[in-house]
């Protein structure tokens, strides 16, 4: 395995997670992945694989038929995965997100209604913020709840960039529901849409339209979402009252910052595996390109990265774990583990000379997925906004 990305004070349950996962990537993910993403297929078997392990109900509660683990052992799996395949780490993220949502949030009639399937994988989770007109700017949220005359509501709007839009069967939902709150972030509400998996109209006024085809990110479909006036009870917002969805949502996205981060650090460590052994495998003026000083630096520069990377997802993930905000950690774990994990692959590449432009070469398709993680979950810029101001408010000057 190598020295890299070792982590302290694990228990015997999660190093024995951790060693299964390994396992499984590689000799289940690693193999295939390079064929199933070119042909931009849904990695069927290995999610039935991931079922078996109990991936899916990782963090949730025995009592619901999971594992009751902690989010560092997820973010660890997430790592892990990552390194095989960043596609099947998407898969399970948004079905996680949801997951912890409920566990969070969600009244006790919800917890039950959803968290026994999502824990056997049975059903899986999306969820969706991002609008067409929108980014980073939740406040600018238009998909609307409008509460009607027998107390349920009708939902119309557009979503885009659903992972597991598809296979997905409740969808947490961020709309406006304007409760009469003077702040806009207290007139939203979330709810978990119930939806048939495939495309096109899979509940009544909630369609599916098809795959949005992307540069990376293969294999796992990322869809939109449209709704014209689907009606949904009021028992189905979730926590029971309206007005909560925008403080829900942001805490499920500080742990998915911690995933992306995590995410991150499986691709650098990939990035970093490939290099290092191709530089050890191509020669040039009679030796090994590892023997040249201006390569032998590369790799030197990869391993800091990468274990400075993954000691930042670590913190986050067991701060999280230790209840509270963690805007900032989590910001600073992801904003450093996406441009960390591209300076680490675009490395590798270089390592790899003309070669790493093959498709032959797992290196291209890390290429591509890499630059999912500068914008997932946030640019850095975004992150850094949100950190900027969190520390204005912890060094204010006293006047």
């Amino acid at each position: 395995m190598g020295r890299l990305c070792q982590t302290d004070g694990l228990t015997e349950d999660q190093t024995e997670i951790l060693k299964a996962v390994r396992q499984f990537v590689d000799e289940q993910i690693i193999p295939v992945a390079q064929e199933l993403e070119h042909a931009d297929e849904y990695p069927t078997d290995i999610i039935e694989g991931l079922k078996e392990l109990g991936v899916f109900g990782l963090t949730i509660p025995e009592e619901f038929g999971g594992l009751g683990e902690s989010i560092l052992t997820y973010a660890l799996v997430v790592e892990e995965i990552a390194r095989g395949w960043m596609s099947v780490s998407g898969v399970i993220n948004t079905h996680f997100i949801v997951a912890y949502l409920l566990m969070q949030h969600g009244t006790d009639e919800q917890k039950q209604k959803y968290l026994p399937r999502m824990a056997t994988g049975e059903v899986r989770g999306a969820f969706s913020m991002s609008e067409p007109g929108l980014g980073s700017d939740v406040s600018a949220v238009s998909t609307k709840g409008t509460k009607l005359d027998d107390g349920s509501y009708s939902i119309t709007g557009q979503k885009m960039w659903l992972t597991n839009g598809g296979t997905s069967t409740p969808v947490a939902l961020l709309t406006k529901t304007d409760e009469g709150n003077d702040s806009v972030y207290k007139n939203m509400t979330t709810f978990p849409v119930e939806k048939t998996p495939g495309f096109g109209e899979t509940a009544r006024g909630v369609t599916i339209p098809g795959k949005l085809d992307k540069m990376g990110y293969k294999g796992v479909e990322t869809t939109e979402m449209i709704l014209e006036d689907h009606k949904i009870s009021a028992d189905q917002i979730l926590g029971g009252e309206p007005g909560k969805g925008f403080f829900q949502m942001m805490d499920g996205v500080e742990v998915g910052r911690v995933n992306v981060a995590a995410r991150a650090c499986g691709l650098a460590r990939r990035g970093f595996e490939l290099g290092i052994a191709y530089a050890q495998q191509r020669k040039t003026f009679g030796k090994i390109i590892a023997e040249h000083r201006a390569v032998l630096f590369r790799p030197a520069d990869m391993a800091t990265k990468v274990e400075t990377a993954h000691t930042m997802m670590v913190r986050a993930a067991r701060l999280k774990d230790a209840g509270g905000r963690v805007d900032v950690e989590a910001g600073m774990a992801k904003m450093l583990g996406s441009e960390f994990a591209n300076e680490v692959v675009e490395d590798s590449f270089r390592i790899h000379g003309g070669y790493g432009y093959s498709k032959e070469y797992e290196i291209e398709r890390l290429m591509r997925e890499v630059k999912f993680m500068l914008i997932g979950e946030g640019t850095s810029d975004i992150q850094k906004m949100i950190i900027g101001r969190s520390l204005l408010k912890d060094y204010k000057l006293k006047s």
